[in-house]
């Protein structure tokens, strides 16, 4: 049974934090359009001396929010998520800990690596901690570090994907949990998200789509690169943070490179600390899971939420009529 602050969604949803691209703006029209919206604490990256911009974040956030649900009581928004990259490149991570449990975060998405600590900071202000995993074995792992629910990163996702197909990563981690689980790869439709949940996952996690929304932090050309493209524009490849992940050809051969012969060899390390933000990897080459055949023009992000509810409700008919 999912825990009652997923389980009113205006469809099983969650958005997937996406570095640099998701901020407030996005996270805001999300919410507000009834799904979880989520953005990696590292986005929020002020200058030297300046106040910590992920404190102004949230406080802007829940405000906005708050102000909507007293004006729409009879159509709250949806909760929202902050994403820690439990990583030991993170020098910021215990400070970020810090400020999203003063602010009583209510969803924390942890990825690259498990922490007990972690879990234990999001429980103590009452938020429920979800973990992201590749393979059944981090699955166990963060299980027994106390998360809540799990994220199975499947193959086709945006970012860092892992390599398995999603019926084989869901069947398995249902064989021994039957907590909360969401399932990324490749889900931009309505009719993904209800097949999610007939493989066994209770909520869809949707990153690539949200790309091309006009509340996105995104340059237009990588906007448009999300529309004009399809699966196979992406390629599968740990050259940019030592870690596979899946980028958009286009935006590689931009790059001066040639997507279908990219040297591993010659791929940066992970990196988290102050210069992350500055990685070419990051500021050139851009994230995209296979799924964006779907993605047809730039939206609101409203827009793209109610493309998939009328979808989702299309397609449980289509079902039942069977």
């Amino acid at each position: 049974m999912l825990p009652p602050i997923l389980s009113n969604l205006r469809v099983p949803v969650v958005a997937a934090p996406m570095f640099i691209v998701s901020g407030p703006d996005l996270v805001i029209a999300q919410c507000k359009a009834g799904i979880v919206g989520s953005f990696p604490a590292l986005n929020a990256r002020e200058r030297d001396g300046e106040p910590p911009l992920l404190d102004a974040w949230l406080t802007r956030i829940q405000e906005e929010l708050d102000r909507h649900n007293q004006a729409n009581p009879d159509n709250p928004a949806a909760p929202f998520a902050v994403n820690q990259i439990v990583h030991r490149s993170n020098a910021r991570l215990e400070r970020d800990i810090e400020i999203c449990h003063r602010h009583r975060v209510p969803i924390w998405i942890t990825s690259l690596g498990a922490r007990p600590e972690v879990n234990a900071a999001a429980h103590d202000c009452g938020g429920i901690a979800l973990h992201d995993v590749i393979n059944a074995t981090f699955a166990r792992k963060a299980l027994e570090k106390g998360a809540d629910g799990l994220i199975a990163v499947a193959a086709g996702a945006g970012g860092h994907a892992g390599p398995q197909s999603p019926f084989a990563l869901v069947q398995e981690i249902r064989g021994f949990f039957d907590g909360p689980l969401l399932l990324s790869g490749a889900i931009a439709t309505g009719r993904a998200v209800l097949a999610a949940q007939a493989m066994g996952a209770d909520l869809a996690y949707v990153g690539s789509p949200f790309i091309a929304t006009e509340e996105a932090n995104a340059v237009t050309d990588y906007k448009r690169m999300i529309v004009e493209s399809g699966a196979e524009d992406i390629v599968y490849t740990p050259v940019f943070t030592g870690i596979a992940g899946n980028y958009l050809k286009p935006s590689i051969r931009s790059a001066g490179m040639d997507p279908d012969a990219l040297d591993a060899s010659h791929g940066e390390g992970m990196d988290f600390g102050k210069s992350a933000g500055k990685a070419k990897a990051w500021s050139q080459i851009w994230g995209s899971g296979q799924g964006i055949g779907a993605v047809r023009e730039v939206v609101p992000a409203a827009a793209l939420v109610e493309r998939l509810a009328r979808e989702y409700a299309q397609a449980r008919q289509a079902l039942l009529e069977r």
